[in-house]
Parts: C-alpha cells; structure tokens; sequence
C-alpha cells in the first residue's frame, strides 16, 4: 500500500499540511482524484447520507458537483490528535435554477497509519446567498494559505 504523507501522529504543521491538501483535492472537483485521499473501506457520514468505500464516495461526488454548481471550498484546522483531525469549512455553489448558496460544515477525519482518511463524518449547514455576497471564487490563492476564513 501506497502511504499518503502526511501520515499520522500529526504535528500542528503536518495537521495544516492534510488539511490544506484535502482543500485542494476538493476543489478540482475530480472524484475520482478526492476518492484516492480514503482508505478502501472509508466510512462517510454527509450530512444524511452514509457512504462506504472509495467507489460510493465516487458515485456520491459526481452527484454532488453535478448539482453543486461552480463549488468553491475553504477549510480550516480546527484541532488535531494523533490519528485525528477536526475541520470547519465553508464553501460555495449555486444550482441549476442560478440560486447561490454558501455552505457551513465541520468534519471529524479519522487516519490509517498510511495517511488515508478510514472515516469522514459532515455537519452542514446551507445559507441563501446573492451571487454578489460571494466571498469564495475557485481554489485559495497562496497568498491565503494558512490564514483562517471569516464566519460572515
């Protein structure tokens, strides 16, 4: 097996490392690239939907960035311990109908000792927004790496 640095027990700056990597794998919204991050068997809870193994967690994003047009993501380390680490996010879209939402969450990962993610469970939250509000326009750019996102 393929190890996925960093590997865990993670460090302050190995926790940012994953948390950042994870950011940009979500936003080139390939699933089939974002699937490779999660151990065979990985255990998914999104919200209402329960997903195991990297082929469901690749029919699940096609689904997703099929509906959630034009998705933009940030996410933030907010702690860490050994194996785990805990995230809050936000990240925007709109829907067919042009509708903008931003999308509030925090997510508890779960490691293997190879550095793939054996378990990913979401809270989300939706907020109607007018395409003028949008704060999130495609990946991060550098300059804004390791900088923490506003709540509003």
């Amino acid at each position: 097996m393929t190890d996925r640095p960093p590997l865990p027990p993670f460090t302050h700056e190995t926790a940012l490392q994953k948390v950042q990597a994870a950011e940009d794998a979500w936003n080139t919204r390939d699933p089939q690239r974002v699937a490779l991050a999660y151990s065979e068997d990985s255990l998914w809870r999104n919200r209402d939907t329960f997903v195991t193994g990297r082929a469901e967690i690749v029919e699940f994003l096609t689904a997703k960035w099929d509906r959630e047009l034009d998705y933009a993501l940030r996410k933030d380390l907010w702690a860490f311990d050994g194996d785990r680490i805990a995230v809050r996010f936000q990240y925007e879209c709109h829907d067919e109908a042009g509708q903008w939402w931003r999308s509030y969450g925090n997510e508890l990962w779960e490691f293997d000792g190879h550095g793939l993610m054996t378990r990913r469970e979401a809270s989300i939250n939706d907020v109607r927004i007018e395409e003028g509000d949008r704060r999130i326009h495609g990946p991060r750019p550098e300059s804004e790496r390791g900088r923490s996102f506003p709540l509003r």
